[in-house]
């Protein structure tokens, strides 16, 4: 599919081309480029001017493993019968048929990272994962890494059931030995294959396993945390182990954006329209997320899905203009910036060559962060998911 005569924001390198047009073939982008090109096939669709961006990504929220309209039949978020549980996968989870699937297509977002929730110091694996197709399977992109929780919510959790851990020394401790334990269990494998006849292989540990690649980076280790001091504990951590760290919310990051700069660790922002729903969130403020861009660290904006309904993710972001983020980096903080966060942007989040064909158009003048716009065409993976042209 040819689509010119369009305001091409990239986020790339190239920038925005004022007008251009892009190629798709099998699913990729072939090539775009400025002007128009000679020869425009009968099924080419003319843009009009309009803004052509790459699809919208959400780099948190518990889309399909939240169902919509469901209580306990379809909330499959949290393993909270134990408070470290690496080895559950957000895959055997998420429900493709959920309809907030269709309502973020129908919004320009055509990728999230669908987590376990926050009830378990370790809740398990993420997905980063595309919205439109009927088995999971097919959806994934990759796992993009681990799931822990800092602060109030497993406090809460196993304070009600009188189970440790209760407080933020004992989810950092439970945090500890299972790093402890996986880094042995890594040793204990590493001399069993370099010397099998002196050594015997350790004992099957699913959860062992499970933080293998954290402690390779092959994944990066996701701390929910609001407070200031549960990030620098997330940071402390991560220094212990040599883990790749990204901040989930980051309510006061704000406060120690400085801090946060300096260890390079990326922080997704949100939820932003909600209210301060529990006291961790008291320092909920809309310009958090400018202070820390201004800081110099990466941040990208998020619905944490079912909190905040996926299709209002690109309002998320208009708060964040509202609060100090200037438009042109609000679109990075959908894009480009999630994509890297959750290491698909080999893949998706910008518009290059090679790249998936994850795109979106809005007709001319639309602000595609304004409540009231919609995309005319929406295409994931070169699957045209909404059309209105």
């Amino acid at each position: 599919m040819l689509i010119y005569n369009a305001e091409i924001h990239t986020m790339d390198a190239q920038g925005v081309i004022p007008c251009g047009w892009i190629e798709t073939v099998e699913g990729r982008i072939k090539a775009l480029g400025e002007g128009t090109p000679e020869d425009i096939p009968v099924d080419s669709i003319d843009a009009e001017g309009g803004m052509l961006l790459p699809g919208f990504i959400d780099a948190h929220t518990h889309l399909g493993i939240i169902e919509d309209s469901l209580d306990f039949e379809g909330d499959d978020c949290n393993e909270s019968t134990d408070p470290f549980t690496p080895q559950m996968r957000a895959i055997d989870g998420i429900n493709p048929f959920d309809r907030c699937f269709e309502e973020a297509r129908m919004r320009g977002i055509t990728a999230v990272a669908s987590s376990p929730g926050s009830s378990n110091a370790c809740g398990g694996e993420i997905a980063a994962i595309k919205t439109f197709g009927r088995r999971i399977d097919d959806m994934l992109i990759k796992n993009c890494g681990i799931k822990f929780a800092l602060g109030e919510n497993p406090k809460n959790v196993y304070n009600g059931r009188e189970e440790t851990p209760v407080t933020r020394m004992a989810i950092t401790a439970l945090i500890r030995e299972g790093l402890y334990k996986a880094r042995r269990y890594v040793h204990d494998m590493d001399s069993y294959y370099s010397d099998s006849e002196n050594y015997d292989p350790p004992e099957y540990d699913i959860k062992c396993e499970a933080l293998m690649p954290l402690l390779d980076r092959k994944v990066k280790a996701f701390f929910h945390c609001h407070r200031a001091d549960d990030i620098c504990t997330a940071m402390r951590i991560s220094k212990e182990f040599g883990l790749d760290p990204v901040i989930v919310h980051g309510t006061e990051g704000q406060l120690i954006a400085d801090i946060i700069a300096a260890e390079g660790v990326p922080v997704i922002c949100g939820p932003l329209i909600c209210d301060r729903c529990k006291p961790e969130m008291k320092g909920l403020e809309l310009k958090n997320a400018s202070l820390l861009h201004e800081s110099g660290v990466k941040i990208a904006v998020c619905t944490d899905h079912t909190v905040i309904p996926i299709q209002y993710l690109p309002l998320s972001a208009q708060a964040a203009v509202k609060g100090g983020l200037r438009f042109g980096e609000a679109l990075r903080t959908l894009t480009i910036c999630p994509a890297e966060i959750l290491g698909i942007d080999d893949v998706t989040g910008s518009l290059k060559e090679e790249k998936d064909a994850d795109l979106q158009l809005y007709r001319k003048g639309d602000n595609p962060l304004d409540l009231m716009s919609e995309p005319v065409l929406v295409m994931i993976g070169g699957n045209i998911c909404r059309r209105e042209l």
